[in-house]
């Protein structure tokens, strides 16, 4: 590697090793996984040479979008799967993605929540829809997102093929030991009975292939076929297997009537379009079988922010089709993707017979992309009317609190201050953030007091509210609908001076133009309000009170969490402290090592010099030696 083309980060440690790594890389295909300093993956891509793909991320030519940038300066490893081909990279990097969900990938929602209709491996299959995905040699078709299509091609099969729709697990040694009683189904000419060998394996099985054609679209193919066989039933004199195969054929063909015809040409597509709108995106995809749509799914995708359409393309095609099974000859996209080849063939491998990636420009073929489009369009709209109606939405205890506590306005953000103490010692404060009536934790905040000494929640309540919105009205940041502070009248009262200070509360003000502040008592959980000198209760009942107690119980868990961290930390270095030499550095390094004070104390000294060299252990051993000697000079002077 040039001087030139040197990673452009930090020389930190982490950046010399990585700088190492990027020196030997390898020029195999296969997949590569960017971590940051705490070890979590960033970031999986693929490539067909690793080391000129992963090299291109550090050159000071590579000019990516702010968000890829703002990746690239958190890397602080890369880690490689070299694969025996591209199509292995193109697999083996689906797979990671859906399993790892890297924050910079784009996410694909998952379809598990997606029903599929199975056909179970058994001597007497099954048919029946579900959620879940058992790798037992089933077939699975779907994932079904109009689930009101998946259930109209099953009451088509129920209509014509009389599968079986117990749970029973039916095989030749059940039948023989006639362990199983045929149900009502049977009666109603709803099943052959299998359970009593009523029906041989070969009949039901012959049944269960024509199942199968129906959910893969094949039903063009499987009228012919129900066509011979009804000709040669009616020739051997089998006149009910004829009429049973001719009504077969006529459900078939009201079946067939009822799609859209929308290719002349009789070949198996599957159309592909997108629709994007800042970080999230919609993919939608037609199957076309036989020249009619078959059926539609849709997925929805975050995290495209910055990223162009074949990217998106790219990832969405992968993993749609790493879990669908059903592969048509031909794929229509509305762009042009970096891999189509290595895609062409690892979808031909899974086939078994060639498969084309097609882009349509002009004629009738681009009208089905467009149309496909105007599709994911529409499903994006919603998606974001959706989320424009969860925002809007107000959940009922916020309405209850705003009714109990007569605000002006809904209380949608609430921000709630704790102190923690003992004795005075280690005082911090905590504000914990509720957005909607759900606790938003990226914005908790914790305070160490600073201008109170001693055990003084009054004025420490006066410096952390103050400091707060003095911070929030210099970053011109929004203000809350209603502040709690966890204690009564006195520590209100100092919290109200602190927001007169800051012309948030004045007394001139109308009620409208004030700041919401309440004080929330432990002892019988009243309500102290500014203007009242008696507090206020709130029925027990009440959705609103409940939210408070919510609200002050985290504010208080949170307090008490940081408040004991700290103390943790000042007990275990007070002692390390008092020894000459060992910084705060050193004693860190030292309680990591060992665990506890009296971890090193009971340490040997050659495991002591292992760490911090001869002369530092020689002084630690003398320390703990002369505070032992010193506990039983004074235990004989007590005596």
């Amino acid at each position: 590697m040039t001087q030139s083309e040197k990673p452009h980060i930090s020389l930190a440690k982490d950046a010399i090793v990585l700088g190492e790594k990027l020196d030997h890389l390898p020029t195999q295909p296969g997949v590569y996984q960017f971590k940051n300093a705490s070890g979590e993956v960033l970031y999986v891509g693929k490539a067909v040479n690793l080391r000129n793909r992963v090299r291109q991320y550090f050159q000071k030519s590579y000019r990516p979008d702010p968000r890829r940038e703002a990746m690239i300066s958190k890397i602080r490893d890369v880690e490689l799967i070299v694969t025996d081909s591209e199509v292995e990279a193109l697999i083996l990097e689906t797979t990671l993605i859906k399993k790892l969900k890297p924050r910079y990938n784009i996410d694909l929602k998952d379809d598990k929540s997606f029903p599929y209709i199975v056909v179970t491996n058994e001597p007497y299959p099954r048919v029946f829809a579900t959620r879940r995905l058992i790798r037992d040699g089933s077939k699975y078709f779907g994932p079904y997102t109009d689930v009101k299509n998946m259930h109209a091609s099953l009451k088509l099969i129920r209509e014509i093929y009389k599968v079986r729709s117990c749970n029973y697990h039916i095989d030749e040694e059940t039948i023989r030991k006639k362990s199983i009683k045929i149900c009502f189904d049977f009666h109603i000419k709803k099943c052959e009975g299998p359970c009593e060998g009523l029906v041989t394996r070969e009949r039901y099985q012959e049944m269960i292939g024509d199942v199968t054609h129906i959910l893969r679209g094949k039903t063009a193919a499987l009228v012919q076929s129900l066509e011979v066989r009804m000709k040669q039933a009616a020739e051997e004199f089998r006149y009910e297997d004829a009429a049973r195969f001719r009504d077969e054929i006529r459900h078939l063909e009201v079946y067939n009537n009822r799609q859209k015809v929308v290719d002349a040409e009789l070949v198996d597509r599957d159309l592909f379009a997108l629709a994007a709108d800042g970080n999230d995106a919609c993919g939608v995809i037609f199957k076309v079988r036989e020249g009619k749509i078959n059926g539609r799914q849709h997925y929805y995708m975050t995290g495209v922010l910055g990223k162009s359409e074949p990217e998106i393309l790219q990832q969405f095609l992968d993993g749609y089709y790493l879990e669908s099974a059903d592969i048509p000859s031909e794929v229509f996209l509305p762009a042009e993707i970096e891999n189509a080849t290595t895609v062409e063939q690892w979808l031909g491998e899974r086939k078994g017979e060639s498969v084309r990636l097609v882009v349509p420009r002009i004629g009738e073929k681009a009208k089905l992309i467009a149309m496909c489009r105007n599709n994911a369009v529409l499903l994006l709209e919603m998606l974001k009317l959706q989320k424009e109606k969860r925002r809007e939405a107000v959940p009922p205890s916020v309405e209850a609190l705003q009714r109990d506590l007569r605000l002006n306005v809904l209380p949608r953000r609430i921000e709630c201050f704790d102190i923690s103490n003992i004795q005075g010692t280690d005082s911090v404060a905590s504000m914990v953030v509720f957005v909607n009536g759900k606790p938003r934790k990226s914005e908790y905040r914790k305070f160490k007091i600073r201008t109170v000494e001693g055990s003084d929640d009054f004025a420490s309540m006066r410096e952390v509210v103050e400091r707060r919105y003095r911070r929030q009205l210099e970053e011109k940041n929004d203000l809350p609908e209603l502040i709690v502070i966890d204690g009564g009248k006195g520590q209100l009262s100092s919290a109200v001076a602190s927001l007169h200070r800051l012309g948030l509360y004045t007394e001139s003000a109308g009620k409208e133009n004030k700041l919401s502040v309440i004080g929330l008592a432990k002892r019988l959980e009243e309500v102290y309000v500014p203007e009242s000198g008696e507090p206020q209760s709130i029925p027990r009942s009440s959705p609103g009170l409940k939210l408070l107690q919510q609200v002050r119980n985290e504010a208080h868990r949170f307090a008490v969490t940081y408040h004991r961290t700290l103390r943790r930390k000042r007990t275990l270095q007070t002692e390390l402290d008092l020894i000459k030499g060992v910084g705060k550095k050193r004693a860190k390094e030292l309680l990591e090592i060992f665990g506890s004070v009296q971890g090193i104390k009971f340490a040997t000294f050659e495991q002591l010099r292992e760490v911090v060299g001869e002369k530092i252990a020689a002084t630690i051993k003398e320390y703990f030696e002369d505070v032992d000697n010193d506990s039983v000079s004074t235990s004989d002077v007590v005596q």
